[in-house]
């Protein structure tokens, strides 16, 4: 008997890509998908083609743990961003990867982005409990009377991330939405969606509630047409439409009155701001009289 062991050739096991909905990973319904490539032309793997049902089924998830997620306390939310961070940072290499070869970037620069990512998500979890004593607090009354305002999040939120930034311009559109108590419904870049359907296995074992974040991955107009519409959504983020489409979605967004906030253009490794933190919240004012009221005198 021989001593050598004959070599086989192995067979690399490809990895399935799936949509994040609800904290699941379903295929479309259709059960279509689509081809995604490199800078290069290389075929990467084959991405969920997502349906109008299953942008429907995302704003039902997202509505179903919106009132859990606002209802938490600010702390709370900060400590599930930080561990987002935490688990990027122990598959950095992974997303290192997928982001150069969506991008066309070498390893140091991929790595650049990724790094980029994961201290942004550090960022908007250290804003969490601070944005309301920026933007609330005590108003001047000219009468017997004071007011609070403080800020509440907007609701579910669709979010069309940026085309040509697969994972930190991903980031720099997701954190700000969830971090002050909104939903979101990501459509991930339509040629680049690898990086985005990565991140939901990182949200799905990172304490954050399922339905929080949703990402779906397909053609962008053909998603963001029945979000923009949805009488459920209550704002829409355009950084990921082009001109035309995002002219169309904002009459869409119309109906019924949704916050918009549209593209521009943004350098994503500069300063974040709160800006994206501010834009999807209200203020709820709260009045109250002062002075003594009736004869026992008590006062508010």
């Amino acid at each position: 008997m021989s001593d050598k062991t004959e070599k086989t050739e192995r067979l690399s096991v490809f990895k399935t890509y799936k949509l994040y909905v609800g904290g699941k990973f379903p295929r479309s319904e259709s059960g279509r998908v689509y081809e995604v490539t490199d800078s290069k032309g290389k075929w990467l793997a084959n991405a969920p083609q997502s349906s109008r049902k299953d942008a429907r089924d995302a704003v039902v998830a997202a509505r179903k743990a919106f009132g859990g997620w606002a209802g938490a306390t600010a702390y709370l939310r900060g400590q599930i961003l930080y561990r987002v961070a935490e688990m990027l940072e122990g598959r950095r290499d992974q997303f290192v990867r997928e982001v150069a070869d969506a991008e066309g970037l070498s390893k140091s620069k991929a790595a650049l982005q990724v790094d980029a990512a994961i201290d942004r998500w550090v960022w908007y979890a250290g804003w969490t409990d601070k944005i309301a004593q920026v933007v609330g607090g005590g108003n001047p009354v000219a009468g017997p009377f004071f007011n609070l305002s403080t800020p509440e999040p907007t609701g579910v939120v669709a979010v069309l991330a940026p085309q040509e930034s697969s994972f930190l311009g991903l980031v720099s559109v997701i954190a700000p939405v969830i971090a002050t108590g909104n939903t979101a419904v990501v459509i991930a870049s339509e040629q680049s969606p690898l990086p985005a359907l990565s991140l939901g296995e990182v949200l799905a074992t990172s304490d954050l509630p399922g339905g929080v974040v949703n990402v779906l991955s397909g053609r962008t107009a053909e998603i963001a047409a029945p979000l923009a519409a949805h009488q459920d959504v209550n704002a829409i983020d355009l950084t990921g439409a082009d001109e035309v489409l995002a002219k169309e979605l904002e009459i869409a967004a119309a109906d019924n009155l949704k916050r918009v906030v549209r593209p521009q253009a943004v350098d994503y490794f500069g300063p974040p701001g709160i800006e994206r933190l501010t834009a999807f919240l209200e203020t709820k004012t709260v009045w109250h009289p002062t002075g003594s009221l009736g004869a026992s005198g008590s006062s508010y």
